[in-house]
C-alpha cells in the first residue's frame, strides 16, 4: 500500500486551518480567519488613534450626542461585550463616509450627515459598519492577503528554474488574477454581508430597516454627481437593493420585537 508523505509543514498548515474556522453571526458563513481577535482588536485601536490624530475632530455636542445616541443603540444590540465601543466625529464635510474598526472603534465624517439625513438614515450607516466589526472582516482580509502571499511565494520558488522575464510575467499575471478573481470579490461579498448584518442590528435597535433602502438611493442620487467614498468597491446599486430587500423580512421579525427609537432629523453641519 503507497505511503503519503506529509511535511511538517504542511500537517502545521492543515491544523492551523481547522483551528482558524469561525461561523459569521447572523448570516452563518464559516470562514477562515488565522489572526487572533485579540490581536486584530490591537491593531483596531492603534489604528484608530492614528487616525483621529491625524484628523479635525467635531466637539459640537449636538452632533457628537446623536452619533453616540444611535452609535450606542447599535452596539447594545450587537452583544458583544468584549469590544470597548468608541463613536468619534471627524470634522470633513467632503467625506460621506464611516468606518468601524475592529474592537468597536467607530467614527463618522461629518459629510455624511447630509445623506443620512435622519437618526434612521445613520443607524444604516453604523448598522453596516458595525456589521463588519461583529463579523471581523477585518482579520478576514488579512488572512486572505497572508494566504495569497504564501501561494506567491510558492509560485515563485517552482518558477526558480524560468527566465526572470518569464518569472515576471507569471507573477504580475497571477497577482492581477488574485486581485480581480479573489481580493475584489470577496471585498464586494463582505460588503453584501454587512448590509445583511447591519440591516438586523438596527431592526434590533428600534430603527425601521426600510430606513436602510432610502439610504442607499440617495447615495445613488448623489453618486451622479461624485463617487462617494463611502461606497468603493461594494456591489452595484441595484445588487445592493435587491439583497436588502431580500433580507427585510428577517429584519422586520426583529424589529416588530423592539421598543421602536425615536427617529429625528440630524444636525445641520456646516459645509
Amino acid at each position: 500500500m503507497a505511503c503519503i508523505r506529509s511535511s511538517p509543514l504542511s500537517v502545521c498548515a492543515l491544523f492551523v486551518f481547522v483551528a482558524a474556522c469561525s461561523t459569521v453571526p447572523y448570516t452563518h458563513r464559516s470562514q477562515f480567519i488565522l489572526v487572533p481577535e485579540s490581536r486584530m482588536n490591537g491593531l483596531g485601536a492603534d489604528a484608530y488613534k492614528q487616525v483621529l490624530t491625524k484628523e479635525r475632530i467635531d466637539h459640537d455636542p449636538a452632533v457628537n450626542g446623536v452619533v453616540r445616541e444611535v452609535g450606542e443603540r447599535i452596539a447594545r444590540a450587537a452583544e458583544e461585550p468584549d469590544y470597548h465601543w468608541e463613536f468619534t466625529v471627524i470634522d470633513d464635510p467632503k467625506q460621506a463616509n464611516a468606518f468601524a474598526l475592529p474592537g468597536g472603534k467607530v467614527a463618522v465624517y461629518t459629510g455624511l450627515f447630509s445623506v443620512a439625513k435622519d437618526t434612521g438614515g445613520l443607524a444604516a450607516v453604523l448598522g453596516h459598519e458595525v456589521g463588519h466589526a461583529l463579523a471581523r472582516h477585518a482579520g478576514e482580509r488579512m488572512s486572505q492577503g497572508l494566504l495569497v502571499q504564501i501561494a506567491g511565494t510558492g509560485l515563485s520558488a517552482a518558477l526558480g528554474g524560468q527566465s526572470s522575464a518569464a518569472q515576471s510575467a507569471v507573477m504580475q499575471a497571477f497577482g492581477l488574477g488574485a486581485q480581480v478573481g479573489v481580493v475584489l470579490p470577496f471585498s464586494r461579498s463582505q460588503e453584501a454581508e454587512a448590509d445583511h448584518i447591519g440591516l438586523i442590528l438596527m431592526a434590533k435597535a428600534g430603527y425601521d430597516p426600510h430606513a436602510a433602502l432610502e439610504l442607499w438611493r440617495r447615495f445613488e442620487k448623489m453618486e451622479k454627481k461624485q463617487p462617494p467614498e463611502f461606497l468603493s468597491t461594494h456591489p452595484g446599486y441595484g445588487a445592493r437593493e435587491q439583497g436588502i430587500e431580500g433580507w427585510m423580512p428577517e429584519a422586520m421579525g426583529y424589529y416588530h420585537t423592539t421598543a421602536g427609537a425615536e427617529v429625528h432629523e440630524l444636525p445641520h453641519v456646516s459645509e
